[in-house]
C-alpha cells in the first residue's frame, strides 16, 4: 500500500489491520462482547456462518466478499481492492461482523502480548501449517520481516530439526539468529546451493515465503513497479490489476531452494497478474505450494495458549522494534519501506 499498491488509494484512507482497543459500544447483536472489554480485531471481516467461513476460510467469507473487484472478504484498512474499510491507525475503529470477529482477551497481561492475534501470529501459523511443518522438518523462511520472523519461531514451537532464515538486512539476520535460526545473507552467493549445503543436499522439506512482491534485490521488478507508479493513478491502476509484474526473485528462489517433493508455502502478497512461473522445474520437483490470506479466526484456539502463558515460548513481548504515537506515524512507515533504525515492526498509540 505505501508503494506497489498507492494507485488504489484515495486521500482520506484510513490504514491499518492489526488493531487492538477497548469496546466503547455494542451493536445489539453483539453479545460476546461488551463495552469495557480488551478485544483483538482481526485483519480480515467475516461473518462466521457463511459456506466458507463454516469451512474456515474466513478469509474468503461470502458475505464481506469484495465481488466488484473479484477478491475475497473484505480487510481493515486496505485500499478499494479490499472493500476500502477504514482501519485501525486511528483513535476509534468502527468493526462489521463484530457479532463473529473480535477476541476477547484477559485483563493483566500488556498488549503486546495480544495485538499480533490480528494478523502476524495467525498469519505465520498458517505459513507453518500449509507447509506441512512437523517433528524433523528442515523448514527455510525466505524474507526475515515481521512475518518471517515468526514464521521461524513457530516453525521451532512445532518440532522443525533446523530451521533457516534467508535476508539481506543485518539487524534481521541477527534478530533471527537471537531465536536459535541459521542465517543466510542473500548477498553472499547462491542461496539455493547454500540451503542445499545445510540439508544433506537434498534442499529444505518446507519453504516459507514471506517475502511478496516487493522483493528487495530484484531491480526488473522494482523498476516496473516505479514507472506504473508515474501513471495517472486510473491507469496505473488498470496496470496493475491486468498486466501487474511481481518482483519474483524470492519466489522463484524458494522453488530453487524446495527439496523435490517437498512444500512451499506462500503468505508474502503478490499481485501481479502475467507473473512467468517456471513451470517446468515446478512440475519436475513434484512441488506443492499453498498460499493465501490467513484465515485468523481458525487458529485462535491454538494460539491464545501461547500467548497468555507465563513463558511467551514465541517472544511477542519483546518483538517490536518501535513504540511510537500515531502522530509519527508517517516517519514510521518511511523508516520501514527504508530499513532504517532497525525497523521490523512498529507499534503504533493513538
Amino acid at each position: 500500500m505505501y508503494e506497489v499498491l498507492t494507485p488504489f488509494m484515495t486521500e482520506g484512507d484510513i490504514l491499518g489491520h492489526e488493531p487492538i482497543g477497548i469496546v466503547e459500544e455494542v451493536g445489539e447483536q453483539v453479545t460476546h462482547i461488551r463495552p469495557g472489554d480488551r478485544v483483538v480485531v482481526p485483519f480480515n471481516i467475516s461473518c462466521g456462518h457463511c459456506y466458507m467461513c463454516e469451512r474456515n476460510l474466513q478469509s474468503q467469507c461470502e458475505t464481506t466478499q469484495v465481488r466488484d473487484q473479484d477478491k475475497g472478504a473484505a480487510f481493515f484498512g486496505y485500499t478499494k481492492l479490499y472493500g476500502q474499510v477504514p482501519g485501525g491507525q486511528a483513535e476509534y475503529l468502527r468493526v462489521p461482523q463484530a457479532h463473529y470477529g473480535p477476541i476477547k482477551v484477559p485483563e493483566g497481561p500488556s498488549d503486546e502480548r495480544f495485538v499480533y492475534l490480528s494478523d502476524v501470529l495467525p498469519t505465520a501459523w498458517q505459513a507453518a501449517v500449509y507447509g506441512d511443518v512437523g517433528t524433523g522438518s528442515t523448514v527455510a523462511v525466505f524474507g526475515l520481516g515481521p512475518i518471517g520472523q515468526m514464521s521461524c519461531r513457530v516453525a521451532a514451537h512445532l518440532g522443525a530439526r533446523k530451521v533457516i532464515g534467508i535476508d539481506l538486512v543485518p539487524e534481521r539476520l541477527a534478530l533471527a539468529r537471537k531465536y536459535g535460526v541459521e542465517t543466510v545473507d542473500v548477498s553472499t552467493g547462491n542461496v539455493g546451493d547454500t540451503i542445499r549445503d545445510l540439508t544433506d543436499g537434498r534442499g529444505a522439506d518446507t519453504v516459507i515465503d514471506a517475502v511478496g512482491m516487493e522483493a528487495h534485490g530484484a531491480p526488473l521488478g522494482k523498476a516496473a513497479h516505479q514507472l506504473v507508479g508515474m501513471l495517472p493513478k486510473p491507469l496505473a491502476a488498470m496496470m496493475t490489476e491486468r498486466g501487474g509484474v511481481d518482483r519474483l526473485s524470492a519466489l522463484h528462489a524458494a522453488i530453487d531452494a524446495v527439496r523435490r517433493g517437498g512444500t512451499i508455502s506462500v503468505s508474502g502478497v503478490y499481485g501481479g497478474m502475467v507473473d512467468p512461473m517456471p513451470m517446468m522445474q515446478m512440475f519436475d520437483k513434484q512441488v506443492t505450494i499453498r498460499m493465501g490470506q490467513a484465515n485468523v479466526r481458525r487458529w485462535v484456539d491454538d494460539l491464545l495458549p501461547l500467548v497468555t502463558g507465563d513463558d511467551d515460548p514465541l517472544g511477542v513481548q519483546d518483538f517490536a522494534t518501535h513504540r511510537l504515537p500515531l502522530s509519527e506515524a508517517p516517519g514510521a512507515y518511511q523508516m520501514f519501506q527504508h530499513k532504517e533504525d532497525g525497523a521490523i515492526k512498529v507499534l503504533l498509540t493513538p
